[in-house]
């Protein structure tokens, strides 16, 4: 996983292995980097707008390419994140769901900080069920759940995550 296009792009043009692994974009994209992300990602993890998954659709059809990408969702309502809200998944699903280019491939998710453990499980099974629903209801290859990070990845990966973010406690600060 990683966090920023231009890094990712200088960090892997000379790595001869590049086509052994599975790149995943992690960090917010906004819409003047899509060409680059998906020239250069395998997965978009933080599709968080009907507009990013048009734009990220348009870039892949010139390449044609399918672009598999996970939507990001605000669970928690927190305003400093970024990321679709319950109520605005099914509208953004049946709109992607006429998309060529883009595959909904699982759901990714970060929780405002500070809140209890009670309070995380149950949003990370929130989180659960909405992936199941997007599976079962529009996109069956939608498998994936990208949710907990270093403080928290214990509880997530109890709930359901596929993905964990853990870049703290391999790096630190």
């Amino acid at each position: 996983g990683e966090n920023r296009v231009q890094e990712t792009i200088e960090k892997f043009k000379n790595y001869k292995k590049r086509k052994q692994i599975e790149l995943h974009l992690i960090g917010h994209l906004q819409r003047n980097k899509a060409k680059k992300a998906v020239e250069n990602y395998d997965v978009i993890e933080t599709a968080d707008s009907q507009k990013i998954i048009n734009k990220i659709n348009k870039e892949a059809k010139k390449i044609k390419k399918k672009q598999k990408i996970y939507l990001q969702i605000n669970i928690g309502k927190d305003p400093k994140k970024h990321g679709l809200y319950k109520k605005e998944i099914e509208e953004v699903c049946l709109t992607t769901i006429k998309k060529k280019h883009v595959q909904i491939e699982g759901v990714m998710t970060i929780l405002p900080q500070k809140i209890n453990k009670t309070e995380q499980k149950k949003l990370y099974l929130e989180t659960k069920k909405i992936q199941q629903k997007i599976k079962k209801t529009f996109f069956k290859e939608c498998v994936n759940i990208s949710m907990g990070m270093s403080q928290d990845y214990e509880i997530a990966s109890k709930c359901g995550a596929t993905h964990i973010r853990i870049g703290t406690l391999l790096y630190g600060k």
